[in-house]
């Protein structure tokens, strides 16, 4: 008599691609030794795929050409058990996009990271320090409840005590999980970690989260917004700079805001190349549905220390404790959703804050005031310009802006650009209402 069959433990080689959507093939997890070097079969074209799952078809690659996606074991996520206990093992690891003899495949999002990660040690003796903050929906026909409240904290707290489990397990390091402002609105955040790291943990969260979501049955959008007349869920990426010794660059006591020329530099050429920066960090239609003012998100690109209605906020430091203020010192980028890609939108801000360090650009888009509030001549006078209002507004400003075009592989720009104005006519038709229903599926 035959043995009965049980189901075979499998682990995936992921990659999440240029809108963010994580993908990957799945093997035996008893062979894993036998794709650790040549990791297994990739598609140029899956590059190409727009949210709505359509391959651009202006793409670069049509049906030609064959990539491998090498596993990255020290990225490795493994959760073993959570609320479904019948459920398999979630078990993944982060992979590059390679070509076939070894060499980095220029639209990988991961090695564009990467790259800049090791520019930044090689050309500013510096190392990047970052975290990703989420925000999400999560519906489990729970009455609404009131905005912060210890009651929507209990009626998530089931869903909140997994993901936390979940996400410990599998090496994410989080903090807090928490009821936001909206209607069953969510945010988890986690410690910060060095270098691409960063944006493999802002995957593991998504992931981990929609597994749990997944094994409770429960409805889970990570979208900017889900409804018409929802409350928006941004990405907040936090970043820091150290130097080679880890010891913090940002932050200089001798300032008025604390913070250092060097960090000064670096926020003067985010907020220079915001507007096309959008074009990542803001990659959907529905993403200007929420960059909007008086959203607490962002539409203009300015600098605040106590405002989040600016799109690059210095966050609050406290003493208490004898902590150090240097260590706490972050700059928080606001002008961002999880319909973008982790590793890409880390990687063109860095580009961009790069080269306000090496163009020694000056800081002036500052301020504590609501941008919105201020008049047309204020605004000009201190050098804060409006974001785009649109992906299409946000896509023409990324093609006019020759330095950035310049740092980024040219293979990546053209699929990007591909895949972006396929999914502009794919949408075009959609009200506003009818993108937030589309993209909270989606996402």
């Amino acid at each position: 008599m035959s043995e009965r069959l049980t189901p075979l433990p499998m682990t995936t080689i992921v990659t999440t691609d240029l809108i963010g959507i994580t993908r990957g093939r799945s093997f035996p997890t008893d062979e894993l030794e036998h794709y650790q070097a040549a990791g297994c079969g990739w598609v140029p074209a899956n590059s190409a795929l727009t949210p709505q799952d359509v391959i651009a078809q202006t793409n670069p690659w049509g049906a030609y050409g064959d990539l491998r996606l090498i596993p990255d074991l020290a990225s490795r996520v493994t959760v073993n058990n959570g609320p479904d206990t019948a459920a398999p093992a979630l078990d993944f690891i982060h992979g590059d996009i390679r070509e076939t003899d070894g060499r980095p495949w220029g639209a990988c999002p991961r090695t564009l990271l990467r790259d800049e990660i090791e520019r930044y040690r090689d050309e500013l003796g510096l190392q990047v320090n970052a975290a990703f903050e989420h925000e999400f929906n999560l519906h489990a026909g729970f009455a609404e409840h009131l905005a912060f409240s210890l009651e929507a904290q209990r009626q998530g707290a089931e869903f909140g005590g997994w993901l936390l489990s979940a996400l410990r397990a599998g090496g994410v390091e989080p903090e807090m999980f928490l009821p936001e402002y909206g209607k069953h609105q969510y945010e988890i955040t986690c410690r910060p970690t060095l270098g691409v790291a960063a944006a493999d943990r802002a995957v593991n969260v998504r992931e981990i989260t929609r597994e749990i979501a997944r094994q409770m049955g429960l409805d889970l959008s990570f979208a900017p917004k889900t409804a018409a007349d929802a409350v928006c869920n941004g990405v907040h990426l936090h970043v820091s700079l150290l130097d080679l010794q880890g010891q913090p660059m940002l932050y200089d006591a001798g300032t008025s805001n604390g913070l250092s020329t060097l960090g000064q530099h670096w926020a003067a050429g985010i907020l220079h190349y915001l507007p096309a920066l959008c074009a990542f960090t803001a990659p959907t239609p529905v993403s200007y549905e929420r960059l909007q003012p008086h959203h607490w998100s962002a539409s203009y690109a300015c600098l605040g220390q106590q405002n989040r209605e600016a799109a690059l906020r210095i966050c609050p430091t406290v003493s208490l404790g004898g902590k150090s203020v240097a260590a706490q010192y972050n700059l928080e980028f606001r002008a961002m959703d999880a319909t973008a890609s982790p590793h890409l939108a880390m990687a063109a801000l860095l580009i961009a804050g790069r080269l306000g360090i090496q163009q020694r650009l000056a800081l002036n888009a500052i301020t504590d005031e609501i941008p919105d509030s201020l008049n047309t001549e204020q605004r000009k006078d201190r050098g804060i310009v409006a974001l785009p209002a649109s992906l299409a507004q946000a896509l023409d400003c990324l093609r006019r802006s020759t330095d950035l075009n310049q740092a980024l592989p040219s293979a990546l720009l053209d699929t990007y650009f591909a895949l972006k104005t396929e999914e502009l006519a794919l949408t075009e038709q959609l009200s506003p209402a009818d993108l937030c229903e589309h993209y909270a599926r989606l996402y």
